[in-house]
């Protein structure tokens, strides 16, 4: 009988790496190992979850003791300040990670990446292909340490040729249950943009990014890949669908203000959590190998997403406790039986006042 493949995910406590390892336990012929330096919040059925630190040195040995396959690194600190400790567990842990891969004989390796490493430019062709230069983290620091780990593999392959190595960019990430960037930008009811201009973007679905990765896990598929959905969206048409109101903001005063409003001590993230020239240039990425290649096509198109998003976003304020909750089955049939155990008390205290008209109407009599 052929052992199980074993297939091995960073940052596996919460976030992208614990949904895989979710979507991953359920999957027939594979032993998924999950390893965080914290312990999850809950545990996952068919999850071998191990505390540790991807930096440990330790981990070759542990990696050739339970014959991992396949690593799916997805411990990154997408949405923290840069510091030292953001760099060293981003850039520094992928780079020691890799190098404990190879030692260890693993086959292959899955890395999740973004397009905003191909940068906002004026100059930008219509469709950013994958082998175009890397512009982009000139003012974002997590987008630069994509950039910084894109490059060490580059030339990590030519020192270890062998391992199959997938990095899935994906767009800009939009759901109910994450935080990126996008999320942020399109979070408040009144958001700002930029007076006079109205760049193409694309989004991908936060379910079909999770299975992005895990079809990239299943299928041995080397090389970089573009992810996102159908269907490439005006900014101004992004906001619609999300049901955003835009405020324009003269370009120059934006560049100018945001420097000094810092400097003050002003969140200025919180008005613009994207880089303004996301906001100002196309970034839209050719989705040929996507199709061909990796043979992955996402589910939901970008209207879809939007709408979803925009859509669960609205049902919050009627369930401020809902989160994901909203739609969970137990949740939506207690809501219909509350509503018929409602209407039934209705009915009942209309017959009963009926009944008491009834009967000093026949008393008069």
């Amino acid at each position: 009988m052929e052992d199980n493949k074993v297939v091995l995910i960073t940052g596996a406590a919460d976030g992208w790496g614990a949904r895989l390892a979710a979507r991953l336990a359920e999957t027939p012929g594979l032993r998924v190992i999950g390893i965080d330096a914290k312990r999850p919040s809950e545990a996952h059925k068919g999850l071998d979850f191990v505390q540790a630190d991807v930096r440990n040195p330790l981990l070759v040995d542990f990696m050739k003791e339970e014959k991992v396959d396949t690593v799916c690194h997805l411990a990154f600190a997408e949405n923290e300040p840069h510091s030292e400790k953001t760099f060293d567990l981003n850039v520094m842990g992928t780079m020691k990670l890799a190098g404990a891969c190879a030692q260890a004989g693993v086959c292959k390796m899955v890395f999740k990446s973004s397009t905003a490493v191909y940068g906002a430019f004026p100059d930008n062709s219509a469709f950013l292909r994958e082998e175009l230069p890397l512009r982009g983290g000139q003012s974002a620091d997590s987008t630069r340490h994509l950039v910084e780990i894109e490059a060490f593999n580059n030339g990590f392959l030519r020192q270890a040729p062998e391992m199959c190595l997938t990095v899935l960019r994906c767009a800009s990430i939009v759901g109910p249950s994450i935080d990126t960037p996008m999320t942020r930008f399109l979070g408040s009811h009144v958001t700002p943009v930029l007076l006079g201009f109205d760049p193409m973007l694309q989004v991908l679905h936060e379910d079909d990014a999770v299975a992005a990765l895990a079809h990239a896990v299943e299928r041995d598929a080397p090389g970089v890949f573009n992810i996102a959905a159908d269907g490439a969206l005006p900014l101004s048409k992004v906001m619609s669908l999300a049901g955003k109101t835009a405020v324009p903001v003269v370009h120059l005063a934006a560049y100018w203000g945001n420097p000094f409003f810092r400097a003050l001590g002003w969140p200025v993230g919180h008005f613009w959590p994207m880089p303004l020239d996301y906001l100002r240039y196309p970034w839209v990425a050719d989705l040929t190998k996507m199709r061909e290649e990796l043979d992955f096509v996402p589910r939901y198109t970008a209207e879809e997403a939007l709408r979803e998003f925009a859509g669960r976003k609205r049902l919050e304020k009627y369930l401020p406790h809902s989160g994901d909750m909203a739609f969970d089955a137990e949740l939506l049939r207690d809501t219909i039986e509350r509503g018929r155990r409602q209407r039934k008390q209705q009915v009942t205290s209309l017959m009963k006042v009926t009944e008491e008209i009834a009967g000093e109407s026949w008393g008069e009599l």
